[in-house]
């Protein structure tokens, strides 16, 4: 079986049709910037021109920078306020015209690195991180997602922790590997603390990087990187559409 996934970023969307028993992308994925603003249906508007671009028709998962519940995003990070308590199931639906399921983007990575990565098999806590323009959290339990958990926002010297150890902050001020990997050790640190994992996954696109910055982390928990890189976004989303 194969579904269309859509990975709604701060910087860019992107997707692919996804084989839902291997996980993997059955074309190049088609990457879009996101529109300046990153209001309701200019982003609906280039999720459908991904869809266009594979000529789809079925229905299409969508992961999302913002807790959904029942299909209403509850909270804006990285996008527009004006999504707040818009039913986003419903608007791609309606723009695209195809069947959609709008879920947490970081909930979507993590689905994808359970079933077909890094925590395929794992027992007890497991816990996904995607560094990227913001910081996303996936929590399991046994295999089971407890879902929109936002620990990118908790506090972290008297800031939100993604804007102390997002990916794109240390590109923003340009620290090297070593003063980015105390930033993210004392993040991953706050969390074991609340949660005593038993695995981190890290995920985004700085996961292509691992080897730069996972050897100096010290927090006693195994951290190891993602396996799916930046295509879980895209695969979580797809095993999250209708019928999927």
């Amino acid at each position: 079986m194969k579904t269309l996934g859509i990975d709604v970023g701060g910087s860019a969307l992107k997707g692919a049709p996804v084989d839902l028993e291997t996980g993997k992308l059955l074309a190049e994925r088609v990457r879009i910037k996101t529109p300046k603003g990153a209001e309701p249906k200019p982003i609906a508007q280039v999720a459908a021109e991904i869809a266009q671009a594979f000529n789809w028709t079925g229905p299409i998962g969508i992961g999302f920078p913002a807790p959904i519940k029942n299909g209403v995003a509850m909270m804006a990070a990285n996008i527009s306020d004006k999504w707040v308590g818009v039913n986003a199931d419903k608007l791609f639906t309606k723009v695209t015209g195809c069947a959609c399921a709008v879920i947490n983007d970081a909930d979507a990575a993590g689905l994808a690195e359970m079933k077909f990565g890094a925590g395929k098999g794992q027992q007890g806590t497991v816990i996904m991180i995607t560094l990227g323009t913001g910081i996303g959290s996936a929590i399991f339990h046994q295999g089971h997602l407890v879902p929109n958990t936002e620990f990118g926002h908790m506090e972290m010297d008297g800031m939100d922790a993604e804007h102390r150890a997002a990916a794109a902050i240390r590109e923003i001020k340009k620290l090297s590997w070593k003063k980015y990997a105390k930033r993210l050790n004392d993040y991953l640190a706050q969390m074991e603390k609340l949660f005593w994992p038993d695995l981190f996954i890290i995920g985004g696109g700085i996961s292509k990087d691992s080897e730069k910055f996972i050897p100096l982390l010290k927090v006693q928990t195994r951290v190891v990187p993602a396996q799916l890189f930046n295509e879980a976004g895209i695969v979580g989303a797809a095993l999250a559409a209708p019928d999927s």
